[in-house]
Order: C-alpha cells, then structure tokens, then sequence
C-alpha cells in the first residue's frame, strides 16, 4: 500500500511510472472475486462523465494510467453522438427560426436539382429506363432533349408578349447545361512560344472546335435578341381573344371576330383584336421594326442550320434508297426544263410553271429533287473512280462543266435552293432528317436543334407579327 500511495504522490506531481513500477503494483493488488480493474463502475463513470480527460480524477482506486483508457475511446465515441443530437437539434430550431419564404426558396432548389439529375439522368441512359443499353445515341439523345425543352417553354406561348418568368428561367437554365456539352468539344492547335532563354518553341493548345467557336456565340445573341422581342411588347395597343371569348378585355369593343371568321388552318392560335380605331402610327412602326428584326433572325438561324446540316455525313441507308437515274426522281416534265439549254433554264420560271398550291406539294418536289441531285452527283463519283461521299465537294469543283451529270446536279441544286427560299417555312427534307437520326456528332447535333428551334421561333414571331397587321388592315377597311 505505501508504493501505491507513493505511485499516487507521483502522479499528483506529473511524473509517469515506469513500466516495471507498474508491474510492481499490479503484482502487490489481491484479486478479489467481483472485482476487476476494469469493473462496470468504471465504465459507466466513463460514459457518464465523457468530457473528462484522462489527467482528471481516476475512475477508481486503480486507475493510476495518464493514458485514456479503451473505455475513455468508447465514451468519447459516446460524447461524439451526443453532440451530433446536439447539432440537429440546434439545426431543426434554426430551421424553425428561418423565415417561411426562404425555406420555401430552398425548397424549390430542391426540386430543381432533383429536375436536373432527372434529365441528366435521361441523357445518359440514352432514353432507356430499363438501363439495358439499348437507348439512343447521346448526340440524338441531345438533340431531342433541345426540341421537347422548346415545346415545353415555348409551345403554348402563341402570343406577342413577355415569356412567363418562371418559363424563362427553365429555358435559360436548362439550356446552359445542354450547351454545356460544347465546351469540352476541343480541338488542337499549334501556337508559338518564347521560352525566357528566347528560344521559340511550338506548343499544342487546345481551344473549342471551329464551328461550335463560330456557331455557339452566335446562336446564343440569336436567343437573347428574340426574348428581347418577346419582351418588347409588354406595353401594347392590341390584345389576343380565346376561343368563346369576345376579348380578353371586357371593356374593349370593337374586336376583331365581329369581322373575320377564324381560319380553320390556325383554330389553335389566340385571335388578336385592335382597338375600333385601329392601331396607332407608333405601334404600326414599332411592329414593322420588330417583324423586320425577327425576320434577320430567321435568315441567320436557317442559315446556320444549313449549313451544319451540309456539313453532316450522308448516311448510307440513303445512299441505298436513291433511284438508279435522277430522272426517275423528278419526272419527265422537270427533267425536260432541266435538260434545256443554259440560257433557257431559269429555276424561278421552273417552279412558277409547277402551280405549286401547298406547302406539302413543295415538301414533295424538295424530296424529289435532292434525291436527283444526289443521284447524279453519285454517278458522276463512279465516273471518276471517286466512290467516297466525302470526296464530292472536291469532285464537282474539279469536274469539267461539260459533264452531264455534274451540269444536271448543279441546276438540281440551284432549283432546290429556289424552293427553300420560295417557301421558307418548309420543313425538314427526308435527307435532313435521316442525318438527324443516324449522326453521331454531339457538336454538330446541338447546333442543328437550337439553330432549328431558334429558326422556328423567329418565324412564329414573324407569322404573328403578320397576323395584327392583318386585323389591323381589315379593321380599318370596314371604316
């Protein structure tokens, strides 16, 4: 007992016993039945108190170790969960102590995270829930993903007036994370650089590919300018009338349905009314700037989509299906105007002899020609021992001009262009959409749906446009 009293002076000063002092006092303890070092008093004194630290009172009468027990660790453990209780209960009452507006904020970032894994989510699987691998590519997987977010954003908003605000944030955000794809579509390119012993060497960088570097910004000042032209008619003289309703403004009269009865072709579209009067000079002007601005926009926006679309490989599915002569694509009485000489053929005269009277017909013809060019362009590659389709573009600038079929593809293509520009809300051609469904570059898919829905968009708000100074017109002749 005086050693231990003496280990415990000891202790009290600081000072640690050696090894073989421990093994002299263990060796002086009786054992007594019941009782251990380690008894389940100790341990329950541990968890109880667990801030104490191991320099503090011993647990019991043994406890003569400046080192934290196993059972100091399991306590501490403890301590560790009670203070995690702690914290979720003092985050549940800050939680109660937060105002109901930004709790309700939180919320809806909630779920528009959970929106936004859902559609990546979508994209990744290639539209195939079942996971089996059997989705589509990620380049139409994109491509689709842009053409449902327009018609979600922009497919009831048949009227000149501001986007919805909660639509133009769904659009604005969701749009940067499918764009976001383009910004890892790199390519490399040397540049020069001056080492500090001014030594020029030539490194590699990297820098977005060339038509999204081109392309991209354009079609995102594209986008903005047409919400600015949607914005720009906040404050207007006319308003739009639903089906069964006079006018959406009951003290308004005068409106238009008392004059012109609604075209079957459009029955979905919102029917715009004018004051009795008509509309006033500045809201004239101020609509012939916008249909002249939103109509730069289309011809910027097609021009774009043209081009990526010329730029997509021709499958071979459609290289299978074209006829064996351009001549059984287009007819005898086409080919014949085609056929004439140089100074006769007028792709213009062509066309105002066809008395093309729907927009279907000319969607028909478009399909016939471009098969014929292509057809000739083809045998034309066969002559030369060139059988690559990338090769055709330097083949017909290579090719003699007395060449048949060069001479027939050319005025082909030169008719076809006169149709597009003829009909300008033409639809897509059965060659555009079959590079659509078989190509494999996400670059060049991304350009082509938000040039095509940017197209579209811009050629709604021009159709709109034309529809109030329809009315307008009518208004004032009733006079």
């Amino acid at each position: 007992m005086e050693n231990l009293s003496n280990s415990d002076e000891n202790y009290d000063l600081g000072y640690q016993l050696s090894p073989s002092s421990v093994d002299q006092i263990d060796q002086s303890i009786p054992e007594t039945p019941g009782y251990s070092t380690f008894s389940g008093a100790s341990f329950l004194y541990g968890r109880t108190f667990s801030g104490r630290s191991a320099f503090s009172e011993p647990v019991d009468d043994h406890s003569c170790f400046s080192e934290a027990s196993p059972f100091h660790w399991a306590a501490t453990r403890s301590g560790a969960q009670n203070q995690a209780v702690i914290t979720r209960l003092g985050t549940k009452q800050l939680e109660n102590n937060t105002d109901e507006k930004q709790l309700n904020y939180l919320e809806s970032l909630e779920l528009e995270l959970e929106t936004m894994r859902e559609r990546f989510a979508k994209l990744l699987l290639g539209e195939d829930m079942s996971g089996s691998g059997k989705g589509g590519c990620t380049a139409i997987t994109i491509s689709n993903a842009i053409t449902n977010l327009y018609a979600t954003v922009f497919g009831q908003n048949l009227r000149l007036e501001p986007l919805n605000p909660e639509k133009r944030v769904l659009w604005k955000r969701e749009m940067n994370c499918l764009l976001s794809v383009c910004d890892y579509i790199v390519e490399f390119t040397s540049k020069s650089q001056n080492l500090l012993n001014g030594t020029a060497i030539e490194v590699m960088e990297s820098r977005p590919r060339s038509d999204i570097y081109v392309n991209l910004p354009a079609l995102r000042k594209l986008d903005a300018m047409l919400i600015e032209i949607l914005d720009s008619f906040e404050d207007r003289e006319f308003w739009y009338a639903e089906e069964g309703n006079l006018s959406s403004n009951s003290s308004r009269t005068g409106s238009f349905r008392r004059v012109v009865k609604r075209d079957d072709e459009k029955w979905w579209v919102p029917m715009p009314c004018v004051p009795p009067s008509g509309l006033s000079e500045k809201a004239r002007k101020h609509l012939r700037h916008k249909r002249d601005y939103a109509n730069q926009i289309h011809k910027a926006a097609m021009a774009i989509n043209t081009g990526v679309l010329a730029e997509m490989e021709i499958p071979d599915s459609y290289v299978e299906s074209l006829p064996k002569s351009g001549r059984d694509s287009i007819g005898d009485q086409i080919y014949r105007s085609m056929h004439a000489p140089a100074e006769k053929f007028s792709p213009d005269y062509l066309l105002d002899s066809l008395n093309i009277v729907s927009e279907h017909e000319a969607l028909e013809l478009a399909d016939r020609v471009e098969a014929s060019m292509y057809t000739w362009r083809r045998k034309a590659c066969i002559m030369h021992s060139k059988s690559s389709w990338g090769m055709v573009k330097e083949l017909m600038s290579d090719a003699d001009g007395s060449d048949k079929n060069h001479v027939m593809a050319e005025r082909a293509e030169s008719l076809l262009f006169a149709l597009k520009q003829r009909y300008p809300a033409l639809s897509q051609t059965t060659l555009d959409t079959c590079k659509i469904q078989h190509n494999q570059d996400v670059g060049q898919a991304t350009l082509e749906s938000y040039s095509r829905v940017l197209e579209g968009l811009a050629f709604n708000i021009v159709a709109w446009i034309e529809d109030v100074f329809f009315v307008d017109t009518t208004i004032k002749s009733k006079k």
